[in-house]
């Protein structure tokens, strides 16, 4: 297809060329999505208005599955060849990473896409996070983690033929129209504003578009590319290390697409008048987004993706590799959330049980 697209128009430009363009522009619709709806898997599990963001976050998914599983019937993709498919399941790496990604995303209140979209509006803290992110999550891939990854990647379970929802009765067609009807009748129940809606939904399509994109529009035989759509562990860490070795490392899908969303946060942020400096108030909350970020970082490889890129993007392409990581996600964040809760409830009643000392006169 892209051979024909180059006929056309006779533009003279690769195929990596041509996908940082095409993430570049998902990322900045993106971003400006994001911001307005505050697309965030935290928030939908254990935010204060947890119930209206979980509609937030369903409307997308729901989007999502019906546009990539649309594209997959119309034949412009397939995801045989994929990762999310693989017979082999790395269950232990999933569940680990899961639990961690979950856990890191409560200790720096936001996930990595919600972080993302936060850089961009002037979070200083949100920005911080995602560069340890990044540095942890190339460390886990390529550096002095890649035997923790390759160790708990070793334990699979042999799924044969039974992959994903399109191998089971019924078929691709009924489980994706399953989840989605489920997602989109829990959103219309969920309270959030329909403005936050609509936007949660034109960010769901965009799963579609990455996947088509570099799956069918710019598929090239002679020069192949990567079948990518949203996601952040990856690219994130493709974008840390192009920034500082760009004269080495060439841009890639992943560096566009996180450029793309950080312009486009700030570009909705100063248009909607949101932008604002924030900062860490305490070393100790530093520390603790460093510990999040970490882990975050750790877990997003193992887990084979984060919350948007195996639950979001995952989720769509039936797998149930991508399902198990996002409850995997999904627990360890709702059990971390009730263990700092717990804990700062013994604290507070121990300070209340210790009789304060007033200083010397």
């Amino acid at each position: 297809m892209f051979e024909t697209i180059l006929d056309i128009t006779g533009w003279d430009i690769t195929p990596k060329a041509a996908s940082v363009a095409l993430a570049l522009m998902i990322g900045l619709a993106f971003g400006l999505f994001a911001e307005r709806s505050k697309f965030c898997l935290r928030s939908a599990l254990i935010g204060e208005k947890r119930r209206a963001s979980a509609g937030v976050w369903l409307i997308a998914l729901a989007t999502a599955i019906v546009g990539t599983q649309l594209a997959v019937f119309a034949e412009l993709i397939t995801f045989e060849e994929h990762r999310f498919l693989n017979a082999n399941l790395p269950i232990l790496a999933i569940l680990a990473g899961g639990v961690m990604f979950g856990a890191g995303m409560v200790l720096t209140r936001g996930c990595a896409s919600r972080l993302t979209v936060l850089a961009g509006t002037g979070n200083l803290r949100a920005l911080f996070v995602i560069v340890v992110f990044a540095i942890v999550a190339h460390a886990t891939m390529k550096g002095v983690l890649t035997p923790l990854r390759t160790m708990l990647g070793a334990v699979t379970v042999d799924l044969g033929d039974m992959t994903g929802f399109a191998s089971l009765p019924g078929g691709a067609v009924f489980w994706s129209m399953a989840l989605a009807i489920a997602a989109i009748a829990v959103a219309f129940r969920s309270g959030a504003r329909v403005q936050s809606l609509v936007f949660a939904a034109a960010l769901g399509l965009l799963v579609p578009v990455g996947w088509v994109g570099t799956g069918f529009l710019l598929f090239d035989e002679f020069d192949p590319i990567a079948l990518e759509s949203l996601s952040f562990t990856a690219p994130m860490a493709e974008s840390l290390f192009w920034s500082i070795a760009s004269t080495s490392i060439p841009a890639g899908f992943g560096s566009g697409l996180i450029g793309g969303i950080v312009a486009g946060a700030l570009i909705a942020s100063l248009v909607f008048g949101t932008f604002k400096w924030q900062s860490f108030d305490s070393p100790a909350q530093t520390g603790r987004y460093m510990a999040g970020a970490a882990l975050m970082g750790v877990g997003g490889v193992l887990a084979g993706g984060c919350s948007v890129g195996a639950g979001l993007a995952g989720v769509p392409t039936l797998s149930f590799a991508a399902l198990i990581a996002l409850f995997a996600i999904a627990a360890g964040a709702l059990v971390t959330n009730a263990w700092l809760t717990r804990a700062s409830s013994f604290a507070t009643d121990a300070q209340q049980a210790t009789p304060t000392i007033l200083p010397a006169e």
